[in-house]
């Protein structure tokens, strides 16, 4: 029985594709995203999130926390069966996250394919970073694809992630060229992502992909600033704040102009 590394399932998400979905998480990212909110995801093996210390009361921190679990196929299947039910009646499924679910080739193809036999949709949420040979056969898999996009250009987005953009566009015209059904990601990061040339280029890029329809815009948050304190990691958006609701607003309108369906969040 083929088996992986997941740091946590998420029961009735609703922000993960459409519908009532279970999210699963599974561990390792190829990438080191300065703004990352789920660092926990990065390194493939379990590890230990410490307490932050010191506090004025008790919180759910401030205890010892294993993060990483080898589980099997069969195991996270028991629980998505559990949701089954509600998928049927929100028109919802899996959502495989992370991390980057490519990260672990085997183990998510088989989980993708146990879900079909089940007809459970199924959504990858994903950097697309991975290497055609790999990529490629998941392609086939998954039902909806919730892309991520960062920088488009190359040394800005090496600068910020550690690796270089090509596989990402790379895999996200294979999608086009295959009609896949996408959601695009754009996270919205002030002065990194959020510049007015790679605003421009992400917009140009998109608007020459003609079955992409779909945008979401994400603006960036502090959320993860816990946990990479205790997981005792540099956080290098610190001091870094959140775009307003105002430049939010005016992005959504600059997407739709090119005439795309956004949503902001999610």
């Amino acid at each position: 029985m083929i088996s992986g590394t997941i740091f946590d399932i998420k029961r009735y998400a609703l922000h993960d594709g459409p519908g009532i979905r279970t999210t699963v998480f599974l561990k390792g990212c190829p990438l080191r995203c300065a703004w990352c909110h789920n660092p926990e995801g990065q390194d493939p093996n379990p590890e230990t999130m410490v307490p932050v210390l010191p506090r004025e009361g008790p919180t759910d921190t401030d205890v010892v926390e294993k993060v990483g679990r080898v589980v099997s196929v069969n195991d996270v299947m028991d629980e998505i069966e559990k949701d089954i039910l509600f998928f049927d009646e929100s028109g919802g499924g899996v959502t495989f996250s992370g991390g980057e679910p490519l990260a672990q080739p085997e183990f998510l193809e088989s989980l993708l394919l146990a879900c079909k036999e089940k007809e459970v949709h199924t959504t990858l949420d994903t950097s697309g970073y991975a290497p055609p040979e790999i990529f490629t056969p998941i392609v086939g898999r998954a039902d909806l694809f919730l892309y991520d996009l960062k920088l488009m250009d190359d040394t800005e987005h090496q600068k910020y992630t550690g690796e270089s953009n090509r596989p990402v566009l790379q895999n996200l015209k294979a999608l086009e060229e295959r009609r896949k059904q996408v959601i695009i990601r754009f996270l919205i990061v002030p002065e990194i992502t959020d510049t007015e040339e790679n605003v421009s280029d992400t917009l140009d890029f998109l608007a020459s992909l003609k079955s992409i329809a779909d945008v979401s815009l994400l603006p960036y948050h502090r959320i993860a600033g816990e946990k990479y304190k205790r997981l005792r990691r540099k956080n290098d958006m610190e001091g870094v704040s959140p775009p307003t609701p105002q430049r939010m607003a005016s992005l959504k309108k600059r997407f739709q102009r090119y005439g795309f369906r956004v949503t902001v969040g999610g």
